[in-house]
Parts: C-alpha cells; sequence; structure tokens
C-alpha cells in the first residue's frame, strides 16, 4: 500500500475517532504499565475487572514486591496466565524500587529489561504514558495490518516498522489507538464488518463483507 493510501486510511480512521484512547483504567504511568502486563492473551474489560482490588492492596511498587507472587496472585485468579503474571509482577515491583527509585523508567532498553515487559508493552507505556511516537503491534493490529494491506509483516516487528515509515509523523501518537480499536470493533477477526469501516474505501481487502446492492 503506498503511503498516500495508508495516510487516507488512518485519517478515516481519525475522522471517525478524533480522540482516541486506551480502554484500559489507570492513575499513574505505573499503573498504566502493571495493567499492560496484566492484558497479555487478556481483554482490557476483564483487566479492569481485577486492578481496582489490586491497586488498592498495592499502590506502589513497593506494595506490590511486598504483596508477593501469591498475594498478587490471589487478585488476578481471573486472568489468563494468572500464576506467570503475579511472578513478573512481584519481581518488576522489586525491580522498579532497586533499579529506579520506584519510578517507572522512560526508556524502551529500561523498559524491556523489566520482567514480564517486551516490546510491545514498553511501546504502550512510552506512548501512553510520555507521550513518544511509538507503535505497539498487539495481535489486532498485526491482523489488520496484514489485512487491509496497510503494513503487511511475518511479524509484529516487521508490522511495526511498516507502520511507522508509513504512518504521517503528525498521527503517529495517536495510529496505535486507532488501529487497536478498529481492530477490536470492526476489523474483526473472524468476520470484519466492512460495512461500517470509515476506512474501507482504502483498503485492500479482497474478501470485504457488505451489503448487497439495492
Amino acid at each position: 500500500m503506498p503511503r498516500t493510501q495508508a495516510a487516507a486510511f488512518l485519517r478515516a480512521l481519525a475522522a471517525a475517532n478524533p480522540a482516541p484512547e486506551t480502554e484500559l483504567a489507570f492513575d499513574s504511568p505505573f499503573t498504566l504499565l502493571v495493567a499492560v502486563v496484566l492484558s497479555a492473551q487478556c481483554t482490557d474489560a476483564m483487566v479492569n475487572r481485577v486492578t481496582p482490588a489490586l491497586f488498592a492492596a498495592a499502590p506502589t511498587p513497593a506494595a506490590l514486591a511486598a504483596l508477593g507472587a501469591e498475594g498478587i496472585g490471589a487478585l488476578i485468579r481471573r486472568l489468563g496466565l494468572w500464576q506467570a503474571k503475579a511472578r513478573h509482577l512481584a519481581a518488576l515491583g522489586a525491580l522498579l524500587e532497586q533499579r529506579h527509585g520506584g519510578e517507572v523508567p522512560r526508556t524502551r532498553a529500561e523498559l524491556e529489561a523489566l520482567p514480564g515487559v517486551g516490546r510491545k508493552t514498553a511501546n504502550v507505556v512510552l506512548n501512553v504514558a510520555f507521550g513518544e511516537e511509538t507503535m505497539a503491534v498487539d495481535t489486532h493490529i498485526f491482523r489488520l495490518g496484514n489485512r487491509t494491506g496497510l503494513a503487511p509483516g511475518r511479524t509484529p516487528r516487521a508490522v511495526e516498522e511498516a507502520l511507522v515509515k508509513r504512518c504521517p509523523p503528525e498521527m503517529l501518537r495517536d495510529a496505535h489507538h486507532w488501529l487497536i480499536l478498529h481492530g477490536r470493533y470492526t476489523c474483526k477477526a473472524r468476520a470484519p464488518e466492512c460495512w461500517r469501516c470509515p476506512a474501507v474505501a482504502h483498503c485492500n481487502y479482497r474478501d470485504k463483507v457488505l451489503p448487497p446492492a439495492a
């Protein structure tokens, strides 16, 4: 897909959703980081059901570390992979306290050095908490990038790099939100709802699901 077409695709999404935001509930870079770690293979809605109790019990990295994997696990059992996530969060809280004085670091390398934090999670935190122009590629964006022709790639990193290259610079910060919300609610995995897609005229998907002509 040419850059001009990619820009038109993104501008159509922007017109339909001028002020996109993450659907994860958070009130600080720390709570955002914890929520994004918990969101792996879980919906944001499910994460938002468990984080109020977790944040009340552990409002700081030190408190999270003190709660420990067992205490964290008791509060997040409804989430997939909760045991591994509990271990990661306990260690993450300890490292934030030890290495960063209880603050969330602002570089990708430092974020990715934390337990349970990969490139996608780091990109979300950099974008949402610190206003960086990053592109976090999850399953929705990976699918959408390949299906629409917006940013084909065999790996999330390849899709990320293609999106960053084709996205107009002034739109890059918000593009992650436009794309993830579009993939979550319109360009769905099993049944894309092309008939209500604001960017359908700029999409290269060959099997568009459209209403019959009148």
